[in-house]
């Protein structure tokens, strides 16, 4: 396998990774921008608007009839936050070139074309999008924001964010505000369409058994060529030095719910990159893997949650427990979890004293061989002549007569 990453313009890059491990080439395009919650339910409705159609292709039905066309090529998109970015992102995966019947069908670039023309060439009507579009999209994200509750496992983590970061950047919902919907409109959603696609961070991946010469059907692009260099609206991730809290937020809601849900939110406190490798580690330990604390302790041995586990944003150094639980058993699970995570801590100053004493005895060890090390060579050569000159003397004693003989 081989990376490789190639500026086009600033703010917009070509990641190419050539592995012929697949029968089938993927290409992705992420558009991703700073969360504000001005323009989050905008970024959010225009990753579900551009799947409606585009110049050349006008419709659904005629996206799905050219990906027929295509062999079989899917196409799809989404939208996701990464730290305190919104990012939208779009997909076409395609047979590889090598695998047809003709060689000169060129699916790659096809589906190049397709995928931006998708991205960076809408259909429109007029000065804006087609309000037809509009309007059924706006309807199909007010229904998924609204049933974000219905998935209770991933409802309770979003409001377990929410309460912990409040109005900050992270503490948007991805998908927006249902209040937001009613202000937009088609023409000025497209106006902040098009300062979106001129500010925000572009990235191109192509992944696949691909050929050399893919940068170069990218960069020649139409659609690539009237993009225009720019300084990123982006936020890079950095290491927050947030305020410790001492105290303990509790956040409960009742449901008419048979199991409940159960999410600890731990704000990881470091200064340090290298210090999120250690903390990887020490997600594992608590509840990352099905040997960990969590998992044996207090799903296996304690029978206290259905699920009991613990996962790590390292974008945000969060490490969030998550468990399953009987209502019943609220207090206990979370007892028994804190007696985990405090465990872990004895354990860890233990190692760290016993690191500490070692050090010590090995610089002991040191200084001493080092004594050894400095002592005059002249105070061991008297101590050995003194010694010669007592054995000599002691010889001379043994061979005097003794005088009872005389």
């Amino acid at each position: 396998m081989k990376y490789k990453e190639n500026e086009l313009k600033q703010g917009i890059k070509i990641h190419t990774i050539n592995t012929n491990k697949f029968k089938t080439n993927l290409l992705a395009v992420f558009l991703t921008t700073e969360l504000n919650r001005k323009t989050v339910t905008k970024n959010a409705l225009i990753s579900m608007l551009l799947r409606r159609g585009s110049k050349n292709m006008p419709t659904q039905e005629e996206i799905s009839k050219q990906m027929e066309e295509m062999y079989g090529a899917s196409f799809d998109c989404g939208l996701d936050k990464t730290g305190d970015n919104q990012v939208l992102k779009f997909y076409i995966e395609v047979i590889n070139d090598d695998f047809l019947p003709q060689n000169n069908d060129e699916m790659l670039k096809k589906a190049i074309q397709k995928l931006l023309e998708i991205v960076f060439d809408p259909y429109t009507e007029g000065e804006g999008f087609k309000q037809e579009y509009i309007e059924q999209e706006k309807e199909n994200l007010k229904q998924k924001i609204v049933g974000k509750i219905d998935n209770k496992a991933r409802y309770a983590i979003d409001r377990c964010i929410e309460e912990m970061y409040g109005e900050k950047a992270f503490g948007l919902y991805k998908f927006g505000y249902v209040e937001d919907l009613n202000n937009i409109d088609e023409k000025e959603l497209y106006l902040y369409y098009k300062n979106l696609i001129n500010s925000c961070k572009i990235d191109i991946f192509v992944s696949g058994n691909i050929k050399e010469n893919t940068d170069t059907l990218i960069e020649n692009n139409e659609n690539i060529k009237k993009l225009e260099g720019r300084k990123p609206n982006y936020n890079i991730p950095k290491i927050d030095n947030n305020e410790i809290k001492e105290k303990e937020n509790i956040v409960t809601e009742s449901m008419e719910v048979t199991q409940g849900k159960l999410i600890l939110g731990l704000d990881v406190n470091i200064d340090n990159e290298e210090l999120k490798y250690d903390t990887v580690i020490y997600n594992s330990i608590l509840g990352g893997t099905a040997n960990s604390k969590m998992f044996q302790n207090v799903r296996e041995k304690a029978h206290l949650a259905y699920v009991a586990s613990s996962s790590y944003l390292r974008h945000k150094n969060i490490i969030f427990v998550n468990c399953g639980i009987e209502i019943s058993n609220y207090q206990k699970a979370l007892d028994l979890i804190k007696q985990q995570i405090e465990l872990i801590r004895i354990a860890t100053v233990q190692a760290e004293e016993k690191e500490r004493l070692e050090r010590e005895k090995e610089k002991e060890r040191e200084q001493e061989q080092e004594q050894e090390d400095d002592e005059p060579e002249d105070a061991g050569k008297d101590s050995k002549e003194e010694e010669e000159k007592k054995e000599s003397s002691d010889d001379i004693g043994d061979d005097e007569p003794d005088g009872s003989e005389i």
